[in-house]
């Protein structure tokens, strides 16, 4: 996909539109980060922790993931190595989009922290490079502001209400992760890789220590690709036969 430096009567899209779709992302997503407030605080975070790591992560699955070990009992290590291969692909989206956006290499870090999933799928839905350029910052800085000052209002409610296991609270995070998750999976290849680490993550919980089975759950996506590589190989033998 090459995105032009100025738009065609093809590709031209309305800036308008630009903002309205990433407005939509941005607030939509960013709300959720109430869910990650209460889960946080109710995992045993403080308020302050918790908005540090909306400030500085800013990437919800890896911060849902670490919480969510943390409060399971996990070693804090163990905890933080899952949350950073959660947030890998952050960095495969980086490597596309800075052909994309084609940004002055002092807004380059800056930028680098609004790098996710939400910002990449607004980005790349553009048609030139002006659109790009609104989208990407338009869904970023909306998403940003939203998602930590939900995150506040979450921490604070949490610690309001009490116990968030008793409201059943403690759900919110995987709940949202799942919904922000489920539409992403569009090929059979994902879906499997998705049902094979559910499979892992759930069926070793029992066994390994808290935070370990998310570890182990990532070499599903590898040994989907090496099935379906295997799959492919014996099918094209066979063909020559």
């Amino acid at each position: 996909m090459t995105v032009p430096e100025t738009g065609t009567a093809e590709t031209d899209k309305p800036d308008r539109a630009v903002v309205r779709d990433a407005l939509g992302v941005g607030v939509a997503v960013g709300l959720s980060g109430f869910a990650f407030g209460v889960t946080s605080a109710g995992g045993g975070l403080s308020v302050l922790q918790t908005c540090a790591l909306s400030l500085l992560v800013f990437t919800g699955a890896s911060q849902f993931a670490l919480v969510g070990a943390l409060a399971a009992g996990g070693n804090p290590f163990t905890a933080a190595a899952g949350a950073f291969f959660l947030g890998v692909r952050n960095a495969f989206y980086g490597l596309r989009l800075s052909q994309l956006l084609a940004l002055p290499r002092a807004l380059r870090p800056f930028a680098a922290h609004w790098v996710i999933d939400e910002t990449t799928a607004v980005a790349l839905a553009q048609p030139s490079r002006r659109a790009v350029r609104l989208g990407f910052t338009v869904t970023g800085a909306t998403l940003y502001v939203l998602w930590n000052l939900t995150t506040l209002l979450g921490a604070l409610g949490a610690e309001a209400i009490g116990d968030t296991d008793a409201w059943g609270l403690d759900a919110a995070g995987p709940a949202v992760f799942l919904a922000l998750l489920a539409p992403m999976l569009t090929t059979g290849t994902e879906r499997a890789v998705a049902a094979l680490a559910v499979v892992l993550g759930l069926g070793l919980l029992p066994v390994l220590p808290a935070g370990v089975p998310v570890l182990v759950a990532a070499l599903a996506a590898p040994a989907v690709l090496w099935a379906r590589g295997r799959r492919a190989g014996d099918a094209g033998r066979e063909g020559e036969r």
